[in-house]
């Protein structure tokens, strides 16, 4: 009985099998999603008694005797002897649990220790949910890797488990070791077509992750998981699974631009965060943000945060941003400072997103490492997420480039108004003119606004802006008129500059021609 008081010196958590099993779910256990304490607390506070055996012709024997003329009370009613037993066990490793049921089988176990006549053999099978709910004692003890507490970190499972395996796991741990058989405990939905249909074959509704494998690889639909919000049902079909490989592809294309950039770095052409440009130094910001974020998130096993935090930062930040405005310097540049700095910036994106969308991306994130550590043995899956040093955090740094992007934003809308007007092809075909306040003024004057901006040129002003000039209804305070820039196109970077054709090279600006020698 779940309420009887178990007398064997464990009673830390309370002396019946409830009470340890109400004060573990309460006090030892995490719940993922939190909902799950509830259900299981509700449905052992009720719980009736347990009793351990089923009459079923099937199912795993309880391979006991009870004494003939004994009540279940007495104290020798059921057959408590370790020759009879070993003679079971040795049976049954020989021949599996048939043998209980094999003709003869009581005079083979009992004769020669005990009179036969004097017992009954039981034919009552074990509980199913007992005998599963027993896994914990049989596969968490007594360990090689010295894990010796029988302790399972987490154990994971469908919704339905709270009334199967999570809730016998639990009183059969509680009525052996005192407490649960584990620390943490996830519970996921189940998997629904697109229309958030239950799958079937007579339907024709169902999706092989097989299919999937073979259609798109194995990350796919790991990435389609990571994507979801687990704690409900989740659905998966077709159009679903478009969207991942679109994802998916998006941050492969991230991490090839990166590779594509570090072919030939060293250590040697490391430079320090503080001799950084503050372009750098607010990529380095984000990881300090990101870096909490995602070792926060998998531990909470929140896998659908830590991707979006991710998916975010690569294409928004990266790709749409960082990347966007360092391809000219990484392409065109000679061996400058700047150069430098933006490819150790890289250097320490790759090693973080790769450890970092391992445990989602786990074949593609094996690939791109060994693209740069092609060693025997060498793998993502042996390296720790890299420590990311507190120091670059920067909060008044990321202040001040909040504001710079939003007036970035205000002169891109406007290039791309121009773009779509046929009146230029690049964006570094203009240099237009930006009128802010005297405050942000020098905000853009303080770094290389023409650069972020990637045009050829661009003026600062802090005079009135003219009423045709382009604003953005949630941008206050900052206008664009536009201007062709002015000079002749350089066949190297592509900037349209009043000095190209004026150097040793022809056809190049000044700092081409100085990275050609």
């Amino acid at each position: 009985a779940v309420d009887k008081p178990v007398n064997d010196g464990q009673d830390t958590y309370g002396k019946t099998i409830r009470e340890r099993a109400l004060t573990s779910i309460d006090e030892l256990v995490t719940w993922t999603p939190p909902t799950g304490r509830n259900r299981l607390y509700s449905m052992i506070e009720a719980r009736p008694d347990w009793v351990l055996s089923r009459q079923r012709a099937w199912g795993v024997p309880l391979t006991c005797f009870t004494k003939n003329g004994s009540l279940p009370t007495d104290d020798d009613y059921l057959l408590r002897n370790e020759e009879v037993n070993a003679r079971v066990l040795e049976a049954f490793e020989a021949e599996g649990a048939d043998a209980w049921y094999k003709e003869g089988a009581k005079e083979r176990f009992l004769s020669g220790i005990v009179a036969p006549e004097d017992f009954t053999q039981v034919f009552d099978i074990l509980d199913v949910w007992f005998d599963s709910g027993s896994t914990h004692a049989f596969v968490l003890r007594d360990r090689a890797d010295g894990s010796d507490d029988g302790l399972a970190d987490l154990y994971l499972e469908g919704t339905d488990q709270h009334r199967g395996w999570f809730h016998s796991s639990m009183l059969q741990s509680c009525g052996t070791q005192g407490r649960a058989p584990y620390r943490g405990v996830l519970t996921h939905g189940f998997t629904l077509d697109e229309k958030g249909m239950k799958m079937s074959k007579s339907i024709g509704n169902t999706v092989s992750p097989e299919d999937v494998t073979r259609q798109y690889g194995a990350d796919i639909l790991r990435l389609w998981v990571a994507q979801s919000d687990y704690t409900s049902d989740l659905r998966i079909g077709p159009e679903i699974l478009k969207g991942v490989a679109d994802s998916y592809r998006r941050l492969r294309n991230t991490m090839r631009f990166m590779l594509g950039s570090l072919a030939d770095f060293t250590p040697s052409d490391q430079v320090a965060p503080e001799a950084m440009p503050e372009l750098e130094q607010w990529v380095l910001h984000r990881l300090a943000q990101l870096d909490a974020t995602v070792r926060e998130g998998y531990s909470a096993y929140d896998f659908q945060g830590v991707f979006q935090a991710l998916f975010q930062f690569a294409t928004v930040d990266l790709s749409s941003f960082y990347f966007d405005i360092r391809k000219d310097v990484l392409y065109c540049d000679g061996d400058t400072a700047e150069r430098r700095a933006a490819r150790t910036v890289l250097d320490i994106l790759y090693h973080r997103l790769t450890t970092w969308l391992a445990p989602v991306l786990t074949f593609t994130m094996e690939e791109v490492w060994l693209e740069r550590h092609p060693e025997e043995g060498s793998s993502v899956h042996l390296q720790d997420m890299p420590q990311t040093p507190s120091r670059w955090s920067n909060p008044d740094l990321a202040e001040k480039w909040s504001s710079i992007r939003k007036v970035r934003r205000v002169v891109t809308g406007a290039l791309e108004v121009q773009r779509r007007e046929k009146n230029i092809g690049s964006s570094l075909e203009a240099a237009p003119v930006v009128y802010v306040s005297a405050e942000v003024a020098e905000l853009l004057k303080s770094v290389s606004f023409a650069d972020l901006c990637i045009t050829s040129g661009i003026e600062i002003s802090t005079q009135a802006a003219p009423e045709a000039a382009f604003v953005l209804e949630d941008t206050d305070g900052v206008a664009v008129s536009f201007a062709k820039a002015s000079g002749e196109k350089c066949q190297r970077c592509w900037k349209i500059l009043p000095d190209v054709g004026q150097h040793s090279h022809a056809g190049v600006c000044g700092r081409c021609d100085a990275a050609l020698r």
